[in-house]
């Protein structure tokens, strides 16, 4: 939905465009910034008492979604960071994130790891349980990361991190599971927040089965995800009884599911959709956790030349993109990292472009393109703030000749053809990394890569990513890290622009969002006030 602010500035740039070529100011959002984990040894807490339910009030909310689910909803063959956001609250791994970006025991109920990084033991949690009552055993927990080890099942989902492990030695009855390593990993527990499953169990892709605060029960396609709470969870309960998901692709109806009481909590929302509210909503701001970018297809021409994306780099001023299109929320990035990573997040690439029309005219005649070129910007059209970003970039572009045109198309064929097909030119769209670590979110443009959907292709990177997978000192893996997104911005394997705002509507009478350094929806601790 075009807000009338936006299309008032939309349309002054576009009658301005042949002679401004200033920059906008403006404030950014509050990044959450996550805590790295010592990696030595960490033990659980004993499970709280059951949260009693509110009795004035049916104790179940409505969520709602701009996109339906992966087709299959197993875990292990999840590709939508919206699968994985919704999953979240049915799946555990032997370890879980925490809001503060730490990691802790989840199926484990604690692990140790030797001196020489190599071995990892986890004790499995006494008591814990399986959403079909079947006691969770070590043998489940073996065979669940053995699954994300060179699968059998083409839709499974390879964790290229667990490549490194040597073997998995489950005892005989008892409840230790032994990993060692190849070599050490100081990122490796992250990637222990992959889902257990139950071995004998061969329903996930249509009645998931997890460890989570909440059950699965049921879905609609296009339409709803059922989920209860499950009683039998080994930790803090979850305080409502049902939610239910509600898929409302089409951006228009939104803000009418808000105002008509159909929908409680609506996250993922325009800051023109929250002042459309009134005051039956509280807002709750954070961080998405995502690279937004224009992603370039670097195989298609003319974006397999470097003057041509250096050239957009420059003829697009993402100051403005936040201040027309989201009132100043949100915070600028330069590569494919996001400021909740600390560490790994190098703030001197944010601005390593500047805006400069004269500049990009100059890569652009330079690369053959004196009169620019039309070009074609893929767009997923349940994503209004991506669809809001892609309007301002089509009127910025129109400075140096370049003339840009929107297809939007629907979230399936946006992963079948533009993401999983590589069949674009550019896009806008928000990645994310799936855990907290920065190999996920750099992995992916390894030129090997199966999710790397631009076709990056540079030796450089490639030899960066060998060095910091096999460095076993977290300072040296850290500058390599570094230098790869260096290399993808100076590259410019993409156009980056920012980690989005995350503003979510809760109906008032409703507490407890919480924030994650990662790409998640917490509906754990929601509840009713009164």
């Amino acid at each position: 939905m075009k807000t009338r602010k936006l299309l008032a500035l939309l349309l002054l740039l576009g009658l301005l465009s042949a002679a401004l070529c200033g920059c906008g100011g403006g404030s950014t959002g509050k990044p959450t910034e996550s805590k790295p984990t010592d990696g030595s040894t960490s033990t659980g807490t004993e499970a709280p008492a059951d949260q009693p339910a509110p009795e004035t009030h049916p104790n179940e909310i409505t969520v709602g979604i701009a996109q339906d689910l992966d087709e299959s909803l197993d875990p292990h063959k999840a590709v939508a960071a919206g699968t994985k956001e919704v999953m979240f609250n049915v799946f555990e791994g032997l370890m879980k994130p925490t809001p503060e970006g730490d990691l802790i025991p989840a199926v484990a109920e604690k692990y140790e790891i030797s001196d020489d990084q190599l071995t990892y033991t986890f004790t499995i949690r006494d008591g814990i349980k399986f959403h079909n009552g079947e006691p969770v055993t070590a043998e489940d927990v073996g065979e669940s990361l053995a699954r994300c080890i060179d699968p059998s099942d083409p839709g499974i989902q390879e964790i290229e991190a667990f490549s490194n492990i040597a073997h998995i030695e489950v005892p005989e009855g008892g409840r230790t599971v032994i990993i060692t390593l190849r070599e050490p990993n100081g990122e490796f527990l992250s990637y222990l927040t992959t889902a257990i499953l139950p071995a004998e169990y061969d329903g996930q892709d249509t009645a998931p089965v997890g460890t989570g605060p909440f059950k699965f029960v049921s879905r609609a396609a296009q339409d709803n995800i059922v989920l209860e709470r499950f009683d039998d969870y080994w930790g803090e309960k979850a305080y409502l009884d049902k939610v239910t998901y509600k898929i409302i692709e089409n951006a228009d109806s939104i803000l009418m599911s808000l105002q008509s009481g159909a929908v409680d909590l609506f996250a993922h929302l325009t800051s023109t959709q929250v002042a459309q509210l009134g005051d039956e909503f509280n807002i709750e701001e954070g961080t998405m956790n995502l690279v937004q970018a224009m992603y370039l297809n670097n195989a298609e021409k003319p974006f397999d030349d470097v003057r041509v994306r250096q050239a957009l780099c420059y003829a697009i001023d993402r100051q403005q993109i936040l201040d027309l299109a989201f009132d100043g929320y949100g915070s600028l990035i330069g590569s494919s990292m996001y400021p909740a990573f600390g560490k790994y997040f190098d703030d001197s690439l944010t601005n390593y472009y500047t805006y400069d029309v004269e500049k990009a005219k100059a890569l652009l005649a330079d690369a053959g393109y004196p009169d620019g070129f039309a070009m074609t910007i893929t767009v997923p059209s349940n994503y209004q703030p991506h669809l809001d970003t892609a309007q301002v970039i089509v009127e910025q572009l129109k400075q140096v000749g370049i003339t840009a045109e929107i297809l939007p198309v629907t979230w399936e064929s946006w992963l079948n053809d533009t993401y999983m097909g590589r069949q674009f030119q550019a896009t806008v769209v928000g990645v994310d990394a799936s855990n907290m670590t920065a190999r996920a979110l750099l992995e992916r443009f390894t030129s090997t890569a199966g999710n790397n959907f631009i076709n990056y292709n540079s030796p450089l990177y490639d030899s960066l990513f060998v060095k910091a997978t096999s460095s076993g000192e977290d300072e040296a893996q850290t500058q390599f890290y570094k230098e790869m997104e260096a290399d993808l911005t100076k590259n410019a394997a993409n156009v980056y622009i920012q980690d989005l705002a995350d503003l979510v509507a809760v109906r008032k009478g409703l507490t407890g969002v919480r924030f994650y350094p990662i790409y998640v929806l917490d509906l754990s601790g929601i509840r009713y006030t009164d």
